[in-house]
């Protein structure tokens, strides 16, 4: 089979330690081998071979088709980006594509609207090309442009990055997990949790509270976040980690056995989950208290994991700070990185 390879060259502040950034945040989104200076990214959308040389990192990208070259080399350029903060970041690419149309992205029509939950609300969106996220990964990125305004979609530039427009043509991007796909009718499902904003801006929650029939907004993926490969499983998260657990347990298969913790409100913010697999699911309530605070999560969930054998898959999602003691215990305790997966799904200051 033919392959598309792409190479290019990234100038960071802290060569080593982006290295390092790259290994832990990619463990999620592919298979990570790091062999001294070289770090290799392979999953089945491509590979990536990145190598640090004096001052610089070395990026080689590989993949079966011209797309899915174009979607890896976006996802690492924003990923370096991000790991660079407000440090100067230099990153070069050997071809001169400037301004090129996004692979991948899909515009998408609210079609449905309800609320499952007293804090949930399903959106039912149209999806042209909606096969392709069968059997895929569970994460996408929703561009979500202005209430009212027709959207302008965003471009690649030539560092790879995505070329976002400001002014009243600025999006929000925001990473939610797809709930089902129903192909035969071309529409799939997401869930939004609807935070409380106490003033603040929560365009993904202002998103799925207000959006109705013909809203449209944009859509790249999917990318990240699956169904693990194991037959014994923890799965533990808040509210936001709801449609990735009903993904996994629905899709688990029957001689699979599974520890669910979830955290919600109270009693009305339960869902029906259903599985082929033996599942035991304990619902934790919050009573209350604002999601982030109650610290119910961190202190069941620890003790649970320390009993975990070597070969339990353990998968949390939460909100960021709840998240990173639990990482932190996990890596203490020598648990192996690739039957864990511990993600910070959101921040305080993020929704």
């Amino acid at each position: 089979m033919d392959r598309f390879t792409l190479s290019g060259q990234a100038i960071p502040v802290d060569p080593e330690r982006m290295l390092c950034e790259i290994c832990e945040h990619f463990v999620e989104h592919s298979e990570v081998k790091r062999d001294g200076d070289h770090v290799n990214l392979a999953s089945e959308v491509g590979e990536a071979n990145i190598r640090k040389q004096g001052g610089c990192l070395s990026i080689d990208i590989s993949c079966p088709s011209a797309q899915l070259l174009q979607l890896v080399r976006s996802s690492i350029a924003e990923h370096l980006f991000m790991f660079a903060g407000e440090e100067p970041l230099e990153l070069n690419w050997h071809d001169e594509a400037v301004l090129t149309p996004i692979p991948g992205l899909t515009e998408i029509r609210v079609v449905a609207a309800r609320h499952v939950t007293p804090h949930m609300r399903r959106l039912t969106l149209a999806c042209d090309d909606v096969a392709r996220f069968v059997g895929a990964d569970y994460h996408i990125r929703l561009l979500i442009p202005k209430k009212g305004r027709k959207p302008v979609w965003p471009v690649t530039r030539a560092d790879g990055r995505l070329g976002w427009l400001n002014g009243e043509d600025e999006m929000v991007i925001r990473i939610y997990t797809i709930r089902s796909v129903d192909v035969v009718r071309g529409e799939m499902d997401i869930d939004f949790v609807l935070h409380e904003s106490d003033g603040r801006p929560m365009p993904g929650a202002e998103f799925g509270r207000h959006a109705e029939p013909g809203d449209v907004a944009g859509l790249l993926g999917p990318g990240g976040g699956g169904l693990p490969d194991a037959r014994h499983m923890i799965l533990a998260g808040d509210d936001t980690a709801l449609p990735a657990i009903s993904r996994i347990l629905a899709e688990a298969p029957a001689d699979a056995r599974l520890q669910v913790l979830i955290e919600v409100d109270d009693v009305a913010d339960q869902l029906p989950l259903c599985s082929r697999a033996s599942v035991e699911i304990t619902w934790l309530h919050r009573k209350g208290i604002a999601p982030g605070k109650a610290g119910i999560l961190g202190s069941v969930v620890l003790p649970v994991i320390e009993q975990a054998g070597p070969d339990t898959y353990i998968w949390i999602g939460c909100e960021k700070s709840e998240a990173r003691p639990i990482r932190n215990h996990l890596k203490s305790r020598g648990h192996d990185k690739k039957r864990m997966c511990v993600i910070g799904y959101w921040g305080e200051n993020k929704h």
